[in-house]
């Protein structure tokens, strides 16, 4: 007889042992809250891949629920996940594969960090009641400014109803305001004690960097005691939000942050990114360049990046038309020519119809209608720096 249920638990993936076990810890835990079988799947760097998972449960069950191990709604949850819960849904036609929401903006997450707070103020020997306390929560930081505004929103939650002096929002990398400069601003108002929380899953190198740069401000600022607070770890808390994420999945009732992606609408400054095209792109040049990462203990997101990048589509449509043994025969043409390119899988190129459809960077070139047979034109295009122009489609 069939477990009615499963969920796979999306993480992202590390070169950190301790951090892909981060996942199983919870993947356990969660399983042991739902009572059936959770595992974990990741999105790259470690294994199994999210796929392989689904694989590993879906013989054996009805339904299958995926849900992202991600603190926000950039690239990956916006556009990786997705692909691989669609690629599923087309593989396993038996099962009901469920796409579940990230882990978002929480009241329980709220109470987690506020507990991580009151630990920093312990260890300072202040309390917010008495003293000028100053949070600053510190996240990694992206490119997507949804995902930055759930970051202000999580830190004016933690500072309402408290007695926090003030609770400031900062990152440690890709946008502003950075954690440095964020903690000068903050020693302008000469508080009594500093507590900086990261907005971290695990112990990681940017983990690391966060408290090296409050133990740097503590030292400059002999006035205001600074000391950096623990990452969220695997607080049972995580389990409570995790098992929301999962009922709303099973109840259709999953709300993607759409409405203020940049992909999907025009924001002020990001105008020349809306497009779904741009939002799976952006995922799979970044996907793919992981590949190459240098020593993460030295630069955990340097890029090596190939001469080419070719991407195709095997979105339903393409799928139906021969778009997987398109792909499998460029990868093989790529590496018995020895040609600097890399081959990837997209999701929806916003061609439905016209396909497979192949898309070429840095040469902005998009290929229509590729049967199998035009394999060997493209992968000689790629190695002479040509293009085949009865096969474009259109260029960027």
């Amino acid at each position: 007889m069939l477990d009615a249920e499963a969920v796979v638990l999306a993480g992202h993936g590390s070169r950190r042992e301790k951090s892909n076990e981060q996942v199983r810890t919870l993947a356990a835990g969660l399983e042991g809250r739902l009572g059936f079988p959770v595992t974990a799947g990741f999105i790259e760097l470690a294994e199994p891949s999210i796929p392989e998972a689904i694989e590993s449960v879906a013989p054996s069950v009805s339904d299958v629920t995926v849900i992202p191990l991600s603190l926000f709604a950039a690239s990956h949850v916006k556009a990786d996940v997705p692909l691989v819960v669609n690629e599923a849904r087309t593989e396993h036609t038996d099962v009901n594969v469920h796409n579940g929401r990230h882990l978002g903006v929480h009241p329980a997450i709220v109470e987690l960090l506020d507990d991580r707070a009151a630990a920093v103020e312990a260890e300072l020997n202040v309390d917010r009641e008495d003293d000028d306390v100053v949070v600053v929560l510190c996240a990694r930081g992206s490119s997507d400014p949804d995902s930055n505004g759930d970051v202000h929103k999580l830190a004016r939650l933690l500072y309402e109803g408290r007695a926090f002096a003030d609770v400031e929002a900062a990152f440690i990398g890709v946008t502003e305001p950075l954690l440095e400069p964020a903690l000068h601003t903050v020693a302008k108002r000469r508080p009594d004690a500093v507590v900086v929380l990261p907005y971290m899953l695990g112990d990681g190198v940017l983990t690391e960097r966060i408290r090296e740069t409050t133990a740097t401000f503590d030292d400059e600022y002999r006035y205001a005691e600074a000391a950096c607070g623990d990452p969220l770890g695997t607080d049972d808390r995580l389990l409570t939000v995790l098992a929301d994420r999962f009922e709303e999945a099973r109840t259709g009732d999953v709300s993607m942050s759409c409405d203020t992606c940049k992909y999907k609408v025009e924001l002020d400054g990001f105008e020349g990114e809306a497009g779904g095209a741009r939002a799976m792109l952006r995922a799979m040049t970044h996907q793919a360049a992981h590949a190459d990462r240098s020593d993460i203990d030295e630069e955990p997101h340097v890029h090596d990046a190939p001469d080419k990048h070719v991407t195709v589509c095997t979105n339903r449509t393409c799928a139906d038309a021969g778009a997987a043994t398109v792909l499998e025969r460029l990868r093989q043409a790529v590496r018995d020519r020895g040609i600097d390119a890399r081959i990837t899988r997209s999701s929806c190129l916003d061609r439905c119809g016209d396909g497979p459809n192949v898309a070429v960077y840095p040469d902005n070139v998009w290929y229509g209608g590729v049967a199998p047979e035009d394999v060997d034109r493209i992968a000689s295009s790629l190695e002479r720096d040509r293009i085949v122009s009865e096969l474009v489609d259109q260029t960027l």
